[in-house]
């Protein structure tokens, strides 16, 4: 396996004066990845890394809220502000459920509709509720297509052929 990082989240902000932190998560297993004791990384603006003990994790409206061992106080965790959260991939589960994929797995993937028209590729994930959104770039110029990741739209993901297959719900493809 190659030495590769995976973010899991980026920290925004503090929140309240005890050393808890805002986080906009970038995974879709946040009950593995914040869970009590394991430990992330946080790279800092020099592209060092260093590790930091979970010792809570609760979700507050769109945000993942984390404290860490030795990390009990607002001023510790102040120079957190914008950095990145990540994991090494060695520790990863691979073993998921049959329609479950990492981020990574699907960023760069090309999208085809189900006739066969090539609209572009993956480009990021969001995660802003009940399902997670892909971003499309599209092939040709103009605005990225936003494609719910529910079963009425994507239809087939093919790891292999790095292709996705989804079906447009009207409205969802047009500039």
């Amino acid at each position: 396996m190659t030495n590769d990082w995976l973010n899991v989240g980026k920290i925004v902000n503090t929140h309240g004066i005890h050393g808890e932190i805002r986080v906009i998560s970038r995974t879709d297993f946040p009950e593995e990845r914040y869970a009590i004791g394991n430990t992330l990384y946080v790279l800092t603006n020099k592209g060092e890394r260093f590790p930091l003990e979970i010792m809570s994790w609760r979700q507050h409206k769109q945000f993942d809220l984390l404290t860490f061992k030795g990390y009990t106080n607002v001023n510790d965790v102040e120079q957190f502000k914008g950095q990145l959260l990540q994991i090494h991939e060695n520790s990863l589960n691979d073993q998921l459920d049959e329609g479950e994929f990492y981020y990574r797995d699907i960023i760069g993937m090309t999208v085809l509709t189900d006739t066969g028209e090539e609209l572009g590729k993956v480009k990021e994930i969001l995660s802003p509720g009940a399902n997670d959104v892909w971003v499309v770039q599209r092939k040709e110029k103009g605005k990225d297509i936003l494609i719910p990741y529910i079963s009425d739209v994507v239809k087939k993901v093919n790891k292999k052929d790095q292709k996705v297959i989804i079906h447009p719900m009207e409205g969802l493809i047009d500039e």
